[in-house]
């Protein structure tokens, strides 16, 4: 077999001229096994990289908010800082998207390791309100260019249910740092206090880039698809289905990540120490990850859309009870159902979205679904920040519920038109056959 191209350094994968291909063609059977199973250590290696990633940021949310309540701040100050976390996502995803699609996913997973690693040391150098900004802002511009470039990585080695697999098994290290992140930092903040837990979670952080830094071949550099399609991002919403598809993820993300800062705040209102609320807060994790192991499963008995319906339709409902509750047993208990609402909601909405996206352009498609995220995040905790400070916390979960809710409803629409596109498909095969 001719080779025109430089080989990657395990698989000896040919690759096209000028590209980095992560797939292989043409290549004798003992190579494609090889592919296999380097696919599969990535896949691992991506996956656990994500989780320490995960753990960094999701207990950095919840250290910042109790920071920033122990500091003082008001509830529109709250509404603020949380706000400020997807400040830079919103202004960037579709640009990091780009960027892993133009020149791969190591670098871009580098850099966002290196800014979370810097971001979570700021407070430790600038005290204050003013330092906890900071860390916020830069926790999410660090975090963007690492998470649309794995999410990348995980959809480019498979296809149909292969990739489905991939992402549910990504799903699941998002379920252990869900867990990890909150009840470490709880603990750490009781017995150490806040400074400790900054360092503790940088050094975490860090461990991803210490990987790639020992193995740097192991993440091809060169972007996955080998012909890049130049077109304006808003051209990506004339695919009415993709278009659903940001609408269920944005109250999806809405709900994931209004949890992880105002379950804090609710758990401090009704004199919960950090260690039980973060107890709470990982109870969430643990639904999360039992339900993301039957997620593959159930997407054949009900299909992709038939899950994400009933998991929004769950999570809504979850989440106009949580201001009922008064004790951290009965939160718990919602933190379990929000769990198994919202566990397989999320990525089944990035599966969709890569799925959905045009040929080359996957990383663009995924900074898009973070764009319309990252909106919704920002502006459901500036507007209903500014309630608490008259009416307390009940406005944002109440209004999380019918965000989700509605999701529920068009995930049901989507469920409906896919079913008769599909049918209509089915129909003009038999009568070609014929």
């Amino acid at each position: 077999m001719a080779i025109t191209a430089p080989q990657h350094f395990l698989c000896f994968l040919p690759l096209p001229q000028g590209h980095g291909s992560l797939r292989p063609t043409g290549i004798q059977t003992s190579r494609c096994a090889m592919h296999k199973v380097y696919s599969a250590v990535l896949v691992f290696l991506a996956v656990l990289g994500s989780l320490l990633q995960g753990t960094a940021v999701r207990g950095a949310k919840m250290l910042v908010s109790l920071s920033a309540l122990d500091a003082g701040a008001s509830p529109f100050q709250l509404g603020l800082l949380a706000a400020t976390f997807a400040a830079f996502p919103l202004l960037l995803a579709v640009h990091a998207g780009k960027v892993s699609d133009r020149i791969g996913v190591k670098r871009p997973m580098i850099a966002g390791t290196l800014i979370v690693v810097f971001a979570l040391l700021v407070p430790l150098i600038i005290r204050g309100l003013t330092g906890l900004v900071i860390c916020a802002a830069l926790i999410g511009l660090g975090h963007i260019f690492f998470h649309v470039s794995v999410h990348n990585l995980i959809g480019a080695f498979a296809d149909g249910e292969a990739r489905t697999r991939n992402f549910a098994a990504f799903s699941l290290g998002g379920s252990v740092s869900a867990f990890l992140g909150p009840s470490m930092t709880g603990l750490v903040i009781d017995n150490w206090g806040f400074s400790t837990a900054h360092v503790m979670l940088a050094g975490v952080a860090l461990v991803p880039f210490a990987m790639i830094a020992a193995y740097p071949g192991m993440i091809p550099a060169a972007p996955p698809q080998a012909k890049l399609v130049s077109a304006g991002s808003l051209a990506l919403l004339s695919n009415p289905g993709l278009r659903r598809t940001l609408v269920m993820s944005g109250v999806t993300l809405t709900g994931i990540e209004l949890f992880t800062f105002y379950f804090p705040l609710y758990g401090r209102s009704i004199d919960l120490s950090a260690t039980a609320i973060g107890l709470v807060m990982s109870s969430y994790a643990v639904a999360a990850f039992i339900v993301r192991l039957g997620m593959h499963r159930a997407t054949r008995w009900v299909g992709d859309m038939g899950v994400l319906t009933i998991s929004l339709l769950v999570a809504g409902a979850t989440y106009a009870l949580v201001p009922l509750m008064s004790s951290a047993p009965s939160l718990a208990v919602m933190a379990f159902l929000l769990g198994i609402g919202l566990g397989c909601a999320q990525p089944l909405t990035i599966l969709l979205t890569y799925n959905h996206a045009p040929a080359g352009r996957s990383g663009e498609a995924l900074g898009m679904r973070l764009t319309v995220n990252k909106l919704t995040q920002i502006a459901v905790p500036v507007a209903f920040g500014a309630l608490g400070s008259a009416f307390g916390l009940l406005p944002v979960f109440w209004a999380n519920s019918a965000f989700l809710l509605a999701g529920g409803l068009v995930a049901l629409v989507e469920r409906n038109v896919t079913a008769r596109n599909d049918a209509a498909k089915a129909a003009a095969e038999q009568r070609e056959r014929s």
